[in-house]
């Protein structure tokens, strides 16, 4: 590798990073407002960092990270960074990068860059650890490295969640490989690869992504108590998924805020709901008109999971949001249509409320179903 540079900048490389860098300023601000007063640290942590920048001169995820921090004064005083990758060359251009950030000095913990393998030692190293609130970025090139040991032991304390790159195609092709059995295995353990792979046999296409990334999101939430957001990639041309970014947390404010960072950076819109992919063919080959009516189906969900039922809005959208891409916006869009509609009512107790507004507590009365 010449000069710390990649060979290109790909757009999905550079949405993959405005998601990442935009997360993290939006969890960064949240978190340190809760342990300013106790002058406690936050981190960031980078175990596939790269190079610091692209061939045209892009900076990738750590420089724009690093950016953030040096801009703001509280971060500067709190944030922690470590940033790995295996590859020499690729750790040393990133340090170099970094040294010649503007600002740089004013952390006041210096960024700090590895040249380790991600394995087992590692994977131990943070199980035995007490972490600070951390944003943990996976990004291999393929599946090595990336396990559910490793998930679990960086999200497991307070405020630490885990954003990781799925190379949906390298997984896909080696379901069936018993040369990289262990990795698949690692990724969504053994028993799960199992079945996975007996299904497999009869599904091709759509469905067979579908029950990979399904059956991974469960792998990633075994006992129901996390959030786990996928966002697609595709290939050039559409037709094809190339990656899944995948995201987990252990609260729910964290799905919301990163379920709003997807639906901007998302290629397309259907009735007013982001799709939660990009691909590049989007913006060439545009569609006339709109194939699908989400919306309509969110009304007709509501309607029925709800009927008969009275909730403030920030229970209903934390309870019925889950697993779905609607962000509070689409709820807020088809509740206004059904009150006006005289389908519902909603009310703020003890308060005026300006009708068409549906704030956290303004409790809602759905329609006892229809026969």
């Amino acid at each position: 590798m010449t000069d710390g540079f990649f060979e290109e900048s790909r757009e999905q490389s550079l949405i993959k990073s405005a998601i990442v860098s935009k997360y993290f300023w939006a969890w960064a601000k949240v978190i340190m407002s809760q342990v300013k007063r106790s002058g406690k640290k936050i981190a960031y942590i980078d175990l596939f960092a790269g190079p610091g920048r692209y061939k045209d001169g892009t900076k990738s995820t750590p420089l724009l990270v690093l950016e953030q921090a040096i801009d703001d004064p509280d971060m500067c005083q709190m944030l922690v960074t470590l940033f790995n990758d295996k590859d020499e060359d690729s750790s040393s251009s990133l340090e170099r990068a970094i040294q010649e950030l503007p600002g740089v000095e004013k952390l006041k913990y210096r960024p700090r860059v590895m040249n380790k393998e991600v394995g087992t030692e590692m994977v131990k190293l943070f199980e035995q650890m007490k972490l600070v609130p951390t944003l943990f970025f996976v990004d291999p090139w393929g599946y090595k490295g990336l396990s559910l040991q490793l998930v679990n032991a960086v999200v497991k304390d307070w405020a630490c969640e885990c954003i990781f790159f799925f190379n949906y195609n390298r997984i896909n092709m080696g379901l069936n490989n018993e040369f990289v059995e262990e990795h698949i295995n690692a990724l969504f353990g053994k028993e799960r690869a199992d079945t996975l792979r007996s299904r497999l046999e009869t599904l091709s296409g759509a469905d067979r992504e579908q029950l990979i990334v399904e059956e991974l999101c469960g792998a990633l939430n075994p006992t129901n108590d996390r959030y786990v957001l996928p966002f697609r990639f595709r290939d050039d041309r559409g037709t094809r998924t190339s990656h899944h970014l995948i995201f987990v947390s252990k609260h729910f404010l964290g799905y919301h805020i990163m379920k709003g960072v997807m639906a901007r950076e998302s290629s397309k819109e259907e009735q007013g709901v982001a799709t939660f992919e990009y691909s590049p063919a989007d913006k060439k080959y545009p569609l006339l008109f709109e194939l699908s009516r989400p919306l309509d189906n969110l009304e007709a969900m509501l309607l029925n999971d709800c009927a008969g039922k009275s909730m403030a809005f920030k229970q209903l959208y934390e309870t019925h949001s889950v697993g779905k891409r609607y962000t509070d916006s689409n709820y807020k869009q088809v509740l206004i249509k059904l009150e006006k509609a005289g389908t519902i009512t909603a009310v703020k107790p003890g308060k005026k409320r300006r009708k068409g507004t549906f704030a956290d507590d303004v409790v809602i009365t759905f329609p006892q179903k229809q026969d």
